[in-house]
């Protein structure tokens, strides 16, 4: 596959997937995703990787989640929802390498859901993390909610969801969130040294202790795939294209009078 919208670098063992779209906050559209599913499975299979690092460019944002420009009801991709999500998030799971998120910036919406998904995830300090779905008309609901609750607690996960806050690097260390919060200019240095440290660990240890821990919350799978059939009639309605609109011509939405 020829990549357009992320870059793809291995060094050292350590594979290297960034969202390359920082015009829009490296948000993801349908092509994204299939460029990063792509990329995921050629380095969750390659032998000579160990582990492997995925962020985005640029200094604003980690990934901000589905790119609103691409959405008119339907994303502009395959899949249930007109993006493969599904198949992005099972992947960061199900391939036999720790992903690292590395989160200089933003992680917002579908990007605070991948952040959430990787097995580590390396914040700088300038990084902000949160949800916006009840803001724009949308809501992951699948790992971006079950999930969220095992790693921060159900009552904080709803606080994400329903308030649709931001949280600083700092706040996202005390819930759980992250795995670590350095400076912003020794971020490279230490998701570099965590690579270390795990390239000098058993592969195959480090496998099955990875497939072990996704066996305890793989039911969320089947949560997912039936919250997104949902999801899919959910942006067929006027409460749900009223976010996008309100989104793309920059002004609050007025989801309430389309409740009947």
């Amino acid at each position: 596959m020829q990549y357009e919208d992320i870059l793809f670098t291995v060094a050292d063992g350590v594979a290297t997937i960034a969202i390359n779209r920082p015009q829009v906050m490296n948000a993801f559209r349908g092509r994204t995703c299939e460029e990063l599913i792509h990329a995921l499975n050629r380095a969750g299979w390659d032998k000579s990787i160990g582990v492997i690092v995925l962020t985005g460019t640029g200094d604003r944002a980690f990934c901000t989640g589905g790119d609103q420009s691409a959405h008119d009801g339907k994303y502009d991709g395959r899949g249930m929802i007109g993006l493969p999500v599904e198949e992005l998030q099972s992947l960061i799971r199900d391939v036999p390498k720790p992903v690292i998120a590395r989160v200089q910036g933003y992680a917002i919406g579908g990007g605070n859901v991948l952040a959430t998904l990787c097995d580590l995830t390396i914040a700088s300090d300038r990084a902000q993390f949160g949800q916006v779905g009840p803001k724009v008309g949308s809501v992951d609901p699948g790992f971006g909610t079950a999930y969220l609750a095992r790693v921060v607690g159900e009552k904080k996960a709803r606080e994400i969801w329903y308030l649709c806050r931001r949280y600083t690097a700092a706040e996202a260390l005390a819930m759980g969130l992250v795995n670590a919060v350095v400076p912003h200019e020794q971020l490279d240095a230490e998701v570099a040294r965590w690579c270390a440290e795990i390239m000098a660990r058993s592969p195959t240890a480090i496998a099955i202790a990875k497939r072990s821990f996704n066996a305890d919350t793989e039911s969320i799978r089947g949560i997912s795939g039936m919250g997104m059939q949902a999801l899919a009639m959910y942006y067929a309605t006027d409460e749900s294209q009223e976010g996008v609109r309100a989104f793309n011509e920059k002004r609050s939405p007025e989801f309430r009078r389309f409740v009947k």
